[in-house]
């Protein structure tokens, strides 16, 4: 899994390329972590566009950082979300749009 960014202000965008399985979730929290630490951004967009395969593990990721950004005052969207993961995120119950943030 690779994790870029890109800030604008207090807003941060990480672009998630590859499969975010459970092999590859430890490495893309920690990325997502260092990168929080480093803008302390009050807006993130997790891109999911460059998402080749997730499993329920990508939820736990998203989870995590939606609860870091909370204690930061601040928001998460989840954007570009492919079809077979947002079955994923839909199976859990969380809401996303494929074209849009949550």
């Amino acid at each position: 899994m690779e994790v870029t960014s890109t800030t604008n202000g207090r807003a941060l965008t990480l672009a998630l390329r590859g499969e975010l399985d459970h092999h590859a979730a430890r490495e893309t929290v920690t990325a997502i972590e260092r990168a929080l630490e480093a803008g302390l951004p009050m807006h993130l967009v997790l891109d999911f566009g460059g998402v080749t395969f997730m499993d329920s593990s990508g939820i736990a990721v998203a989870m995590r950082a939606r609860r870091r950004m909370a204690a930061l005052g601040g928001a998460v969207a989840l954007v570009n979300v492919p079809a077979q993961a947002k079955k994923v995120f839909d199976a859990a119950g969380i809401a996303v749009n494929t074209e849009g943030n949550t």
